[in-house]
């Protein structure tokens, strides 16, 4: 995902951050590698999970059967038996957000600790946990991105719960009634409510992080999230390297770079936008504008509708303008 990348400056920083970093070839040292190893077996289940829901087709069309035709009991157990394996998929998804928000704890505890002085020494020491990290980031904002895009993932668990219920109401028997306890699958259908599910587990899980761990400075983790912004909005705006070429690779800090600002905008006490913010809003908004429309709406989005403080009193107008705009 490109050669070794210099981070040039970042005005809105107290210290500005100038170091390397390597999305592609970072290894884990020895410190990193515990943790690393962890991480990296979710990340490998990773890949395959945004194949399966890409893959997503619902059962709309078995489920419209059966619905206009109550009495026909064939349509009734067609119906069935195409939602029920899809409701296993909506599980494994489910369960994988609780693998992902495990392995963020894991990632900013070692990012966050007391080992180093700062934040730009974790991310520059530790690059290989940084690109996890940021790894963890991208499959977010991506899966959000296809799970916004196809209502029938709501509507086959909608139905699912519908049908099981009124089988259980009858005392049928449901082949796959033991797929979902009435507990998960509450859990479940929460989680699918949400527009963007994966990132609200980060945002939730973060939040989580910074309270139980109130031994640490909130510091260390709202400057390791701002430090990484800024390294994904430099790179994005210098237009000499290589890595630019790479239309996967600008996407991949685009959606890291919006990723880490919601997260800091959960996290901190007075969000992204405030003048206080480590952020460079402003700057972070024009690289999204300066990219093709189609291919950042649903970033821009993100950071309209999902983060925390934006409509705040204490918003920068300027900001607010930019992003709202169409």
């Amino acid at each position: 995902m490109g050669n070794l990348l210099k981070v040039l400056t970042c005005t809105d920083l107290e210290q500005e951050p100038n170091f390397f970093l390597d999305f592609e070839n970072a290894q884990p040292t020895d410190g990193e590698r515990e943790v690393w190893e962890q991480v990296d077996l979710v990340l490998k289940d990773a890949r395959s999970i945004l194949d399966e829901l890409q893959a997503y087709k619902g059962a709309g069309q078995e489920i419209r059967e059966a619905i206009q035709n109550p009495n026909d009991e064939a349509l009734q157990e067609a119906s069935w038996a195409a939602v029920v394996p899809l409701v296993g998929k909506l599980k494994k998804f489910y369960e994988f957000s609780l693998r992902l928000e495990a392995a963020l704890h894991s990632l900013l505890g070692a990012l966050t600790n007391e080992t180093y002085d700062d934040p730009t020494q974790h991310l520059e020491r530790e690059q290989a946990l940084a690109k996890q990290f940021a790894e963890i980031l991208h499959f977010t904002l991506r899966f959000d991105e296809l799970k916004m895009t196809n209502p029938a993932i709501q509507n086959d668990f909608s139905y699912y719960r519908r049908t099981l219920s009124r089988m259980r109401i009858n005392n049928t028997q449901a082949e796959g009634e033991n797929e979902v306890n009435n507990e998960l699958a509450n859990r479940i259908s929460l989680f699918y409510a949400d527009a963007t599910p994966m990132l609200k587990t980060l945002s939730d899980g973060t939040t989580k992080f910074v309270s139980e761990n109130k031994n640490l400075p909130i510091e260390n983790t709202t400057d390791c999230l701002s430090t990484m912004a800024s390294v994904c909005k430099v790179m994005l705006e210098t237009p000499t390297d290589l890595f630019l070429d790479h239309e996967e690779t600008v996407s991949f800090c685009l959606r890291v770079m919006v990723g880490v600002i919601i997260l800091y905008d959960y996290v901190h006490p007075v969000g992204a936008f405030s003048k206080s913010s480590k952020i460079d809003m402003k700057g972070c908004i024009k690289v999204l504008r300066d990219q093709p429309p189609n291919s950042v709406e649903g970033l821009l989005n993100a950071l309209r509708y999902t983060t925390k403080h934006l409509n705040d009193e204490s918003t920068n107008k300027t900001i607010k303008s930019m992003l709202q705009q169409q």
